[in-house]
């Protein structure tokens, strides 16, 4: 299933949606101070092109360790997205989902754009990998969340 809904979404407009985030992308990096919002919109867009089967998940949580994104330049970094962009790019996917949720067909498609909206707020510090990988990660954590409380 995952498979079709990729293909589908791909030719039905991701393709285009993802090489928008990319261009987007290219331009914060040509103004150097953009290069972390330049990193999440080509995470954005990756995950724009195919996200059936995907979703994005903190980078700290994944690999267990701290970086610059995930941190206070991190947060400062969504912050400021939020408020330039991730909360109009959010009202944006969800308008498009409720559209398409009104039919049985359109469903899958307006869930994506749900996780799209969700991806869409807060961008900087998180990577997109399969929901097979984050629930490993978040299981993961968890269960050393549970040791460190035993002790």
């Amino acid at each position: 299933m995952r498979t079709i809904g990729n293909i589908l979404w791909f030719i039905l407009g991701g393709f285009l949606m993802g090489l928008a985030w990319w261009f987007f992308g290219l331009l914060a990096f040509i103004s150097i101070i953009g290069i972390p919002w330049g990193r999440a919109c080509f995470m954005i867009g990756t995950f724009t092109m195919l996200p059936f089967g995907r979703e994005t998940i903190n980078r700290a949580e994944l690999s267990g360790q701290q970086d610059l994104g995930t941190g206070a330049l991190g947060l400062l970094g969504n912050v400021i997205w939020f408020v330039l962009a991730g909360v109009w790019l959010a009202i944006g996917h969800i308008l498009i989902a409720i559209s398409q949720a009104i039919t049985i067909i359109g469903i899958p498609f307006a869930w994506q754009h749900i996780k799209l909206a969700a991806a869409s707020l807060a961008p900087v510090g998180k990577t997109v990998v399969s929901c097979e990988v984050a629930e490993a990660a978040r299981m993961t954590n968890a269960h050393q969340q549970v040791n460190a409380i035993r002790r």
